[in-house]
């Protein structure tokens, strides 16, 4: 398979260095909050792992469709509500609720047009999170979903404030 195309240039130090601090002020925030919360007895349950892919959109690429706050929100949002509900439903047992919620997810997320990646994470996370997950049932696309997902969106848009790149004007939309 031949190619023709070339990869893109490196960014800047200084892109490098707002998206590093974002993702460090967007990740604690959230870590804190979880913790000032007293959810901490349930492992950081307010920070799942698909808010670190999350980071990297949203601080590294934040003019991407995807990183926007439409999609940050509403794409993790729609794929918790879609796993919590397959795992209601079936259990984690079944050998098709996994991959039924990651493509239920991406279906719904197409559907909606809130694209975003992480949120295929959100949907499987809700299926085989165990016990902690498990119990929030519902509540789960609140808190941790959208709390969460709203305090990494609050956090770009200040720091991406501070920028004079021009190519870190976020958001590009909110709705």
């Amino acid at each position: 398979m031949r190619t023709t195309g070339k990869p893109s240039p490196r960014i800047g130090l200084a892109h490098m260095g707002w998206s590093f601090l974002g993702a460090f002020v967007g990740i604690f925030a959230i870590e804190r909050i979880g913790f000032w919360l007293e959810l901490s007895e349930f492992d950081h349950l307010f920070l799942i792992g698909s808010f670190g892919a999350s980071a990297v959109l949203i601080y590294g690429v934040p003019m991407a469709e995807f990183s926007q706050p439409r999609n940050v929100i509403g794409g993790h949002v729609i794929s918790a509500i879609i796993g919590i509900s397959l795992y209601q439903i079936f259990g984690s047992e079944s050998i098709w609720v996994c991959p039924l919620a990651v493509s239920l997810a991406i279906f719904a997320q197409q559907f909606t047009r809130t694209i975003h990646p992480p949120g295929g994470a959100t949907a499987l996370i809700a299926v085989i999170g165990g016990d902690p997950i498990n119990q929030l049932g519902f509540f789960y696309p609140l808190f941790p979903v959208f709390a969460g997902s709203s305090i990494m969106v609050v956090v770009a848009v200040i720091i991406h404030s501070f920028s004079r790149d021009h190519t870190r004007n976020y958001p590009t939309y909110w709705l």
